[in-house]
């Protein structure tokens, strides 16, 4: 009789509305439990949520302690003054106040955690955060256990430039992270490029990495009863970016090609619509100034609800994926298996050297350098020929991909963990 693994899942966060790596995280822990795998989830949403199939706890915040009041302190202090403390603290202690207390919360929590034997022990995060990793750093019994989920590059400083920025207290953050990748018994990366990258600066990754890619919610199919926002109209050519505009992900070249795109002809004009959804405020006063008056530009400067963009990747013509101008773009974009869910073509707007395009490949024809505005504007010149030709001709069908992003390449990679576990 085979034995059902028990995986134990320590995350940030399950919200699937409060970021696109939640999003992510909660896509892997549902695959996890459809592949039949035993998953308790302690996660610290400051939420009461649940995933079905799973035993979820919410982790409580510690109350009433130092390093609670400190960081209380230092919020009203914020608020009352307009002087934000934080990076003089983070630049003695490497994190705020809130991180260090959070990651004590955490720790308490698992503590107590005496009646779940698990055979793996997985820690996620979400943005810069890594508050369960360093939690488990504290917890020596689960190390030999340990996989340690790297969704990006960390420090700040660390990323490729344009991102690159030096945080307060980087050397302390460097340590950290060391630590985990010398600690953990595994590693995971959603991309090669990302695996590689941080094997530079922490050779040890090499050893313990494997690539796990961003994943699909098995579970999840598009809501066809949504209703469908007034913006939106599926006669059209509709080219859609949904996704938060941060510093070097730049929309410049993506809104001044479609600009040229439909200036020329009426009819194109008529029947195109470009929509950008999601948080915008780095580029908000250049796009202001760009769009107005052009009523086939459609910006929706927030994030919407995760089924209702879903729905509109599966609905749309064509899905763009941007990146930043770079050397190199050694990450996997958290929509990516979205849009190959959705089976229509992306333009892939982002450097040659990126994992993107590794995975598109070599002989991929719709990307583009992200400011290269000729070569967008011809790109969409020929979806559009395409899509008056036959709509239908417009189709990503790359059962590769699929199978990169299956169910059961996740299975495969999660039993040579496992095997190797035990």
């Amino acid at each position: 009789m085979k034995v059902t693994k028990k995986i134990l899942v320590v995350v940030e966060s399950i919200d699937v509305d409060d970021s696109s790596g939640s999003k992510g995280r909660v896509a892997l822990i549902t695959n996890l439990i459809t592949i039949g795998y035993n998953l308790k989830v302690y996660h610290y949403t400051q939420k009461n949520i649940n995933i079905v199939g799973a035993d979820c706890m919410a982790i409580s915040e510690r109350k009433w302690n130092i390093l609670y009041v400190l960081s209380r302190t230092q919020r009203v202090f914020t608020r009352w003054t307009g002087i934000n403390i934080n990076p003089l603290i983070e630049r003695f202690f490497g994190f705020s106040f809130t991180f260090l207390n959070d990651v004590k919360s955490i720790v308490k929590a698992l503590k107590h955690e005496t009646n779940f034997e698990p055979d793996l022990v997985l820690t996620l995060s979400k943005g810069m955060s890594y508050r369960p990793h360093s939690a488990l750093l504290k917890l020596t019994k689960f190390h030999d256990k340990w996989m340690a989920y790297v969704h990006d590059p960390y420090p700040y400083h660390y990323y490729p430039i344009p991102y690159k920025w030096t945080e307060p207290g980087y050397k302390i953050k460097e340590n950290f992270f060391r630590e985990v990748a010398d600690k953990a018994k595994f590693s995971v990366f959603p991309s090669k490029l990302l695996m590689e990258w941080m094997g530079g600066y922490y050779p040890n990754f090499l050893n313990t990495g494997l690539v796990i890619p961003h994943q699909n919610n098995s579970s999840k199919i598009p809501n066809t009863n949504l209703i469908l926002p007034d913006f939106f109209d599926a006669t059209k050519f509709n080219i859609l970016h949904a996704g938060s505009l941060i510093g070097g992900r730049s929309p410049k070249g993506l809104i001044s090609a479609f600009k040229m795109f439909i200036e020329g002809d009426q009819t194109i004009k008529k029947e195109s619509r470009l929509i950008l959804i999601g948080n915008n405020s780095y580029y908000k006063e250049w796009i202001d100034n760009e769009v107005k008056g052009v009523g086939e530009i459609i910006v929706i400067g927030e994030n919407l609800p995760f089924d209702l963009v879903y729905e509109l990747q599966h609905l749309v013509t064509v899905n763009v994926i941007l990146e930043a101008n770079t050397a190199i773009n050694p990450f996997l974009p958290g929509k990516f298996p979205h849009c190959v869910n959705a089976k229509k073509p992306i333009l892939a707007l982002t450097s040659q050297n990126s994992e993107l395009m590794r995975l598109l490949g070599s002989e991929y024809e719709i990307w583009s350098n992200p400011d290269d505005e000729y070569k967008i504007v011809s790109i969409l010149n020929q979806l559009y020929s395409k899509w008056k030709e036959n709509p239908k001709l417009l189709k990503l069908e790359r059962s590769d991909l699929e199978e990169y992003l299956s169910i059961k390449n996740l299975k495969n990679s999660i039993e040579s963990i496992l095997e190797t576990s035990i």
